[in-house]
């Protein structure tokens, strides 16, 4: 038998292959495993934020409901500076939530925004259907009722969120 000066590198070569196809395997199969988890955290780090936002924007929506409105501010305010506080709190509010609108849907975003004009369309059109010598409570009661006159549009707003959200998650 002629022994070859390359047969202790060739018997080297046939004991470490295996090892080095299973070790390779491994890497491969445990990057594999840490992308998987990587993906799983990041897709939980967005349903939290996503869930997050519908909760403040239902937050907001119902502290936008009128009869949550009315119970703001000093009662001896006149009308029209009651209605300049409380636009101003409901637009600082809204602008403190804008950035919600990025886990929202489009429509859901657009329900919130109408919600927010609509509440401030009705406060305007109370205020200029009132005589001068009306109180603050005079306002805030017919404020109260013309919204109830209407359909109960934040109400009906906090109930899609609540199953877009359902859906989603």
């Amino acid at each position: 038998m002629i022994e070859s000066p390359l047969f202790p590198y060739a018997f080297a070569l046939l004991i470490a292959a295996p090892f080095l196809i299973y070790t390779r395997q491994f890497v491969y199969t445990y990057i594999k495993l840490k992308k998987q988890q990587i993906n799983l955290l990041t897709v939980k780090g967005q349903s939290e934020q996503r869930i997050h936002a519908y909760e403040r924007i239902t937050l907001f929506l119902e502290r936008l409901k009128p009869a949550n409105l009315v119970t703001k501010f000093d009662s001896s305010l006149a009308a029209h500076e009651y209605l300049f506080l409380v636009e101003k709190t409901i637009n600082e509010e809204f602008d403190y939530n804008a950035s919600q609108q990025l886990y929202l849907t489009k429509n859901s975003w657009s329900k919130v925004v109408n919600c927010k004009n609509s509440v401030l369309h009705l406060l305007h059109k109370t205020y200029e259907n009132l005589s001068n010598e009306s109180t603050l409570q005079d306002f805030k009661t017919v404020f109260l009722m013309n919204y109830m006159n209407e359909d109960d549009y934040i109400s009906s707003c906090i109930e899609d969120l609540r199953k877009e959200n359902l859906i989603i998650n």
